[in-house]
């Protein structure tokens, strides 16, 4: 029986180290998958700590239900490499990007085709082993999707950082028209967001970040302006610039990002926060109702939303974003380039 090599958390705060295993059969509707490229996520640093900051001395948990040892990843790209018997339309050979926000299928979530929003789902590198390994077993054919022309070093990240900016800028498409979206963070996600809004929206982008090197980044990937949120003259400038601003696309998800974000809305503005840095943000009540402003909160995007980006970028209407491809075994490396901000863009990893 051939072996399958992982890069595996065995322990909550600790770093990555290799297991090997044999390599599984896939049973009934199941598709095992030969990992081409694995993005690397921010939400990987947070499996990895086994928890979410809530702000102060808090911390959400997230160590349970998940048997060590587990690997993490789930912007998946490979090739099919074999079956079940009760599967349909799985070729071997097929070059496939996974969709990794698989649900249980019953609950009123799935029903609804919003397997991303499932509370006792198994979603690929989240709570099922993902794709920071040799293989990737999938339940079912329908999470694979055919990902032909793209390289596989871009279909992958677009099943995370792609689809969770696409599903977030869809619901600012109401307010784009009456002036430009501002993406707080341009860091792997937001620079995929700003790709994507390029394709989706007629007025180019406005961005903020703290880092002068990813600012840089975004104003050569077509931001029309580029904002420090920790200047104290940044909110100011940018009421100033656009009278205030009706769509708000938070990727840090922190206390100071979202103080930002409603600072420079106009009233009926709307932020649509998908960032899991973490904190306490707080605001007087009061200003909804006088800024007429709503906060939604997103998670990724459903395999029909998955579809429909695809379909995006096939058709060449994404540009894609700086990525810095490294081996498997350096999956550790990649994080802690990650966690200490050195990463532009997006890392992938490769698979022999």
């Amino acid at each position: 029986m051939s072996k399958m090599r992982r890069q595996s958390l065995t322990a909550y705060g600790q770093p990555l180290c290799e297991t090997v295993i044999d390599c599984p059969t896939p049973c009934g509707s199941e598709v095992l998958v030969r990992v081409e490229r694995c993005g690397v996520c921010h939400s990987d640093l947070h499996l990895q700590d086994g928890y979410f900051e809530l702000g102060g001395d808090r911390k959400l948990d997230i160590t349970k239900d998940r048997p060590l040892p587990f690997t993490l990843g789930h912007e998946i790209a490979g090739v099919i490499e074999s079956a079940g018997d009760a599967t349909e339309g799985a070729k071997a050979g097929a070059r496939v990007a996974v969709y990794p926000w698989i649900g249980c299928g019953q609950c009123a979530a799935c029903r609804a085709g919003q397997e991303n929003l499932c509370s006792k789902h198994h979603h690929l590198g989240i709570a099922a082993d993902g794709g920071f390994a040799t293989h990737a077993l999938v339940p079912h054919p329908r999470y694979l999707l055919d990902y032909a022309p793209l390289s596989p070093a871009f279909a992958g990240p677009l099943m995370c950082s792609g689809l969770t900016a696409y599903s977030a800028l869809k619901r600012l498409a109401d307010r784009v028209p009456s002036g430009p979206v501002l993406l707080i963070g341009v860091g792997g996600v937001g620079m995929m967001g700003l790709s994507i809004a390029r394709a989706l929206f007629r007025e180019p982008p406005i961005v903020a970040d703290i880092d002068a090197q990813k600012r840089k980044a975004a104003l050569a990937a077509g931001a029309t302006a580029a904002y420090d949120p920790s200047d104290p003259q940044a909110r100011r400038d940018v009421v100033s610039a656009t009278g205030g601003l009706l769509a708000v696309c938070d990727f840090v998800g922190s206390d100071k990002s979202l103080q930002f974000a409603t600072a420079v809305l106009a009233r009926g503005g709307k932020v649509v926060v998908t960032g899991l840095l973490g904190g306490t943000f707080s605001i007087a009540a009061a200003m909804f109702a006088i800024k007429a402003m709503s906060i939604e909160g997103t998670l990724t995007g459903t395999l029909a939303e998955a579809r429909e980006l695809f379909d995006l970028a096939r058709a060449g209407k994404i540009a894609p974003i700086p990525t810095r491809e490294r081996p498997l075994r350096e999956a550790q490396a990649a994080l802690d380039d990650l966690r200490a901000g050195r990463v532009v863009g997006r890392t992938v990893l490769t698979v022999a």
